[in-house]
């Protein structure tokens, strides 16, 4: 019966690999979901970024939005590879934990996670928002004092940013993002750091209006990580 079980799981694995083959989703390698090499480029220390738009706090990115980050960005964001949530989760957790280490993050009894909005249908689309997921994801390795907080939403007449300059996309934002309820009353204590958490960061202009929605409602944001910089 062993035997046979396990045939008959082989069978199945084989079957769904010619639906959907098993490739590296960031180099696109076949036959593994993610592969070593893909995961040393992704594993560095998280670098400076300095947006167009100024934010008046630091950003920080895991890595560049090239090569094996992009490819995973864009496999989870546009593919559904939802099997990427951890291998991007534990690179900002990585990063979380290094700008601890170097003072760059103010110390604190408890760290917040607030993703970066995102619009309704998107998320829909996608099944969820994906930045959402992979702060979750960090959350849970990092331990029980980070939590995340998903309270900033885009308005729905917001247009698509791809392609506008920086200008464009801070008029196209301003005012477009709304904090949805009320933060939790801790988020308003200095014992509490503050993170923006977005994917990609291109000019600035999403990150500067969600911090100017956090601040509207008394929450201090103490810097932006994303996961890549374009």
């Amino acid at each position: 019966m062993g035997r046979s079980a396990g045939r008959v799981r082989r069978i199945a694995a084989a079957v769904g690999d010619l639906a959907v083959p098993l490739i590296c989703g960031g180099c696109g390698r076949p036959g593994v979901a993610w592969c070593t090499r893909c995961g040393a480029d992704v594993a560095d220390a998280p670098r400076a970024v300095r947006p167009r738009v100024e934010l008046g706090i630091d950003v920080w990115a895991v890595g560049r939005y090239d090569g094996p980050m992009r490819g995973a960005i864009l496999a989870l964001k546009e593919h559904g590879r939802r099997d990427l949530v951890p291998v991007l989760g534990d690179a900002l957790a990585s990063a979380l934990i290094a700008l601890a280490d170097w003072g760059d993050l103010p110390a604190g009894r408890r760290l917040a996670l607030v993703p970066a909005p995102t619009r309704a249908a998107a998320a829909r689309r996608r099944g969820g928002d994906p930045v959402t997921a992979v702060a979750h994801r960090a959350a849970t390795v990092l331990g029980g004092k980070v939590h995340v907080t998903p309270l900033l939403e885009t308005a729905r007449f917001t247009r698509d940013s791809a392609g506008l300059s920086a200008g464009a996309r801070s008029s196209n934002l301003a005012g477009a993002v709304d904090v949805v309820g009320s933060p939790p009353p801790e988020m308003l204590r200095p014992t509490t750091v503050t993170v923006l958490v977005d994917d990609v960061v291109t000019t600035g202009a999403t990150a500067a209006a969600s911090i100017r929605a956090l601040r509207r409602t008394g929450v201090d944001v103490s810097a932006v990580v994303v996961l890549a910089s374009a």
